[in-house]
């Protein structure tokens, strides 16, 4: 099964291979979030008959005031994997320095660009320098494990080294760590991506953003309607639900406590890590067999060996809601007997 969960979400090829509907599947291997903004699915037919705004006004006005910044300071993309591809196509480094383990779609734009990759292992050192004038790649919280980082040092480093850095902000809602965005007008050199697909429980839309100073934003190349206008559209409602922060922060707290003593009390895994994002690592030597149980009742986990510096003995979990837990607790007694 690792060729099938070896990436969170695609729970189509799990039904097939278990002959079950699609949603009948548990998905604990994607990570988005089990609580989603009030909002109501409609679009009016008058929006899709015409051509929408290419310069997207409303929608960067809305995001520019969440997040704290000038219209111009944001570029909008089909998804944060689209604006990954899109600056490692057009930024000028010579190398790329990721801090791994990190989102596959990074490696795989360093190798689709033909670059030099240097993979630091941020488990052994984070300290590790990456050459001067590199690019410099890390997500935070990290994923698979949710570690929260402190930037101050490592920015003064990068800064130092010339360095182009990317950081991947799409869960830092999901805790209550300041961004960086406020160092942008500090490094111009400094690019942020961010997904507003994750907290907002949205992944179908596909919409993603790069914030950066407003001139690299202007060399920054995108086709016309990058998004469609029903993407627009359903975005700025589900931003319309004023409550949605404040009530996901709070619940999910309470769900991801319960998550990690589910994993805890199972005694199966060698190690559950501390996350501060909606998912949780695990280590254990029985990950085949744990993996294989949970598959067994309809549940999908994501297996991370694909991530470089981890094996088949990590799984990952996402935090889901309360009927998805006791779903998972049920299961995981099955390992005992």
């Amino acid at each position: 099964m690792n060729e099938i969960t070896e990436h969170g979400g695609n729970i189509y090829k799990i039904a097939q291979v278990m002959n079950c509907k699609p949603e009948e599947i548990i998905d604990f291997s994607s990570n988005i979030n089990p609580l989603k903004p009030e909002m109501t699915l409609s679009i009016e037919p008058k929006s899709i008959e015409i051509y929408g705004d290419p310069d997207y006004v409303e929608l960067k006005e809305v995001i520019a005031h969440k997040y704290e910044l000038n219209s111009s300071e944001i570029k909008l993309f089909n998804g944060a994997s689209s604006a990954i591809f899109a600056l490692f196509e057009q930024l000028d480094y010579s190398e790329v320095a990721l801090y791994a383990p990190l989102y596959g779609e990074y490696k795989n734009a360093a190798e689709a660009c033909g670059k030099k990759i240097l993979s630091i292992n941020r488990f052994d050192d984070i300290w590790e320098k990456p050459e001067r004038n590199s690019l410099v790649v890390m997500v935070n919280p990290s994923t698979p494990d949710g570690y929260l980082y402190d930037f101050k040092g490592l920015l003064s480093e990068w800064k130092a080294l010339n360095c182009q850095v990317i950081i991947d902000e799409s869960f830092l809602e999901f805790t209550q760590a300041k961004s960086l965005r406020e160092e942008l007008h500090n490094y111009a050199n400094l690019y942020i991506i961010q997904s507003f697909t994750k907290f907002y429980a949205c992944a179908g839309l596909r919409v993603g953003a790069v914030f950066s100073h407003e001139s690299n934003i202007n060399k920054l190349y995108t086709p016309m309607w990058t998004i469609s206008s029903v993407d627009v559209s359903l975005l700025l409602k589900i931003f319309a639900d004023k409550h949605h922060h404040q009530k996901s922060t709070k619940e999910l707290v309470k769900l991801r406590d319960r998550l990690r003593s589910i994993l805890c009390y199972a005694q199966c895994f060698d190690e559950v890590y501390q996350s501060h994002a909606n998912y949780i690592l695990t280590k254990s030597k029985a990950a085949k067999k744990i993996e294989k149980i949970l598959l067994n009742h309809k549940i999908m986990v994501r297996n991370c060996e694909s991530f470089d510096f981890l094996d088949n003995r990590y799984l990952r979990f996402a935090v889901k809601d309360e009927k998805a837990l006791d779903a998972l607790e049920v299961a995981l007694i099955e390992f005992h007997e």
